[in-house]
């Protein structure tokens, strides 16, 4: 049965399909009770939808909230997005996804689809990129969200902020204390483990990962201990798979019971999972830490020392930041407090 139509719904409320518009989509300029009672009767009746396009139009809002992740099966993103959908019910909104591939061209073309919907906001959680063959791509996503934000439309990006965009009253970020919470790691590991450190990380120019390197370093440096190797690889459970496959075959080397900082949980996970398939234990053989308490660790053996983030909060904040009315032409206003992180220390880097 085809759908029914405005024009219909107007012909039986005995009313024109202008009035009938205004009723149905939003329009702040609406008729009497009585004719939008009837209305609203006459469209139950035929099992009337309204056009989501013109509600947008009528009321100058689509109800939608753009939400780009690099990927949403890893724990960290899924828990964010679940801070950005809490959010998004506050505020009677609705939270469309995208998951890309973790490069700005991926993210870029979310935006653009997001931005042609006419998304009220867009919130983007992920890491920036530094390398030189993503130069081409971080110009095109700024150049893309300055003419999303030049329209009305609200951005806010969790971490560091888009590479080229400087931030206006349409635009804020909510950054995550990466570098000191990786000091702080450091600081309290080089207290209690007098082996050599290792570090696993995604690839060089991933500003994430760079940061935590440059915190772990710099607590070593503090406790007067050696820098700590670095492996790059792929910035999830697979990259640390492949690292934990290449310390094994190397752990001799590494002195007694070495300690392996990886990037993320996830890396740390695969790490552990790769020491196991050759035959080493943790953290008998070696002692392991991660970054980002994941809900995954709640089941994960050993215990896995890192660093704790509040990552629904952190979805949540951001959201309403975007949302938040601009104060004065200044940036959107902190619905929170900053956002702040805990070491959290447990049995993978126990003394054996």
């Amino acid at each position: 049965m085809a759908a029914s139509t405005l024009a219909e719904v107007a012909k039986l409320a005995g009313v024109s399909p202008a009035t009938a518009s205004r009723v149905l989509n939003g329009s702040a300029r609406t008729p009497g009770a009585g004719i939008a009672e009837r209305v609203r009767q006459a469209a139950e009746s035929l099992g009337y939808v309204a056009n989501a396009q013109a509600q947008a139009l009528a009321k100058s809002s689509t109800g939608l909230i753009g939400l780009i992740v690099h990927d949403i099966a890893d724990p960290y993103f899924s828990a964010i997005a679940q801070g950005v959908q809490t959010a998004a019910r506050q505020e009677r909104r609705m939270v469309l996804l995208a998951t890309t591939d973790g490069t700005p061209a991926g993210e870029k073309e979310a935006a653009a689809a997001f931005a042609a919907r006419r998304a009220d906001a867009i919130v983007i959680a992920g890491s920036r990129s530094h390398r030189a063959e993503d130069s081409a791509a971080n110009g095109e996503l700024a150049a893309e969200l300055d003419r999303y934000c030049r329209n009305g439309g609200r951005l806010g990006v969790v971490g560091q902020g888009i590479i080229g965009l400087p931030e206006t009253a349409g635009y804020c970020t909510l950054p995550v204390p990466n570098e000191e919470l990786a000091r702080e790691l450091a600081a309290e590991l080089a207290a209690t483990h007098a082996g050599t450190f290792v570090i696993v990380a995604g690839p060089d120019g991933l500003a994430t990962s760079d940061e935590r390197i440059r915190g772990f370093q710099r607590g070593l440096a503090e406790a007067g201990r050696p820098a700590a190797e670095v492996l790059h690889t792929a910035f999830s459970r697979n990259g640390g798979f492949d690292a934990g496959t290449q310390l094994a075959g190397r752990l001799a080397d590494l002195g007694t019971r070495p300690c392996i900082f990886a990037g993320n949980d996830v890396m740390a996970i695969g790490i552990v999972a790769a020491l196991r398939e050759h035959g080493l234990s943790v953290p008998e053989d070696a002692t392991v830490a991660g970054f980002d308490d994941i809900e995954w660790l709640r089941d994960f053996r050993p215990e896995l020392s890192t660093v704790g983030l509040p990552l629904e909060e952190i979805g949540r904040q951001v959201t309403l930041g975007a949302l938040a009315e601009p104060d004065g032409g200044a940036n959107p206003a902190d619905p929170g407090a900053a956002i702040t992180g805990t070491v959290r220390l447990r049995r993978s880097t126990e003394s054996a």
